[in-house]
């Protein structure tokens, strides 16, 4: 009995996350079946994305912040982590925090708090949802923080001593005043930053990071097909398909917030987003 695309779709559509058909097609495999796993393969790469963006965003706002700060401790250390996740390729990146999880006791690490004494899980680091999506953090957070830095820098003068003269703390200063010129300044070029994070998100299947339950990303699956069925020049542009439909997504969403944050200016004053798409990182 043929089967159709919803069937495929059924039967593998949720099959990265635990749920349908266990077994992969062997033979006869169907362009449908090829669409529904590798779609199912992208949930994890949207899990990657939108987290490390999510977490990403308030470590690079604490980096900029510190890169700025008057004190040596927190300004030096925010440089040198800049420095380090943007002086190093993510790919090294990926290799190098594997094998460094890979060296933690297995069992976990005891903290003695005097009071309490907490048992940290280790094991969890050297799977790709939890280890690979960490290096995504820290690298995202590297380049966002660098962005931020720059929207910082460019934040009026006058009307930071004009909130000091009110009589602002300077938590209000920051949060009422700095904070959303930076967003409004900077947002165009982090937009450019998630895009390239969410294309990074295809580098965990090629590191030492295992899949969860040989339930990879869409690029995992995209090879197994490639490999069965000696044709690669479908199951990849498959791939391409998807991450452009997405990509499509991620612009028309941080476009509406770049005008949500622009909304109070003329025209000809607002911030027009631009996507450059990096060719390398």
């Amino acid at each position: 009995m043929a089967r159709t695309c919803l069937d495929a779709f059924q039967d593998y559509g949720l099959r990265a996350i635990g749920y349908g058909e266990r077994l992969l097609p062997k033979a006869d495999i169907t362009i449908c079946e090829q669409f529904a796993l590798i779609g199912s393969g992208l949930i994890w790469n949207i899990f990657f994305g939108v987290l490390a963006v999510m977490i990403g965003y308030w470590l690079a706002l604490a980096l900029a912040v510190g890169k700025m700060s008057r004190s040596a401790i927190f300004r030096h250390f925010s440089v040198g982590f800049i420095y380090l996740f943007r002086g190093t390729p993510l790919f090294i990146q990926f290799f190098f925090a594997y094998e460094l999880f890979v060296l933690l006791p297995k069992v976990g690490i005891t903290l003695d708090l005097w009071i309490v004494v907490i048992d940290l899980e280790t094991r969890w680091l050297t799977r790709a949802w939890l280890g690979a999506l960490l290096v995504l953090i820290l690298n995202t957070s590297a380049y966002s923080a660098e962005i931020f830095y720059g929207g910082l820098r460019a934040s009026p003068r006058g009307e930071v001593e004009a909130a000091m003269a009110y009589g602002m703390t300077g938590w209000q200063r920051f949060w009422q005043v700095i904070w959303p010129h930076m967003m409004r300044l900077s947002w165009p070029s982090y937009t450019n930053e998630a895009i390239f994070l969410f294309h990074a998100t295809t580098l965990v299947f090629f590191t030492g990071f295992p899949a969860w339950r040989q339930s990879g990303d869409a690029l995992y699956y995209a090879n197994y097909f490639a490999d069965k069925t000696f044709n690669p020049f479908i199951a990849y542009p498959i791939v391409a398909f998807y991450f452009i439909i997405f990509t499509l997504m991620i612009i028309a969403l941080f476009g509406w917030i770049n005008r949500r944050l622009n909304r109070h200016l003329p025209e000809n004053a607002k911030n027009k987003l631009s996507i450059r798409l990096n060719l390398i990182r």
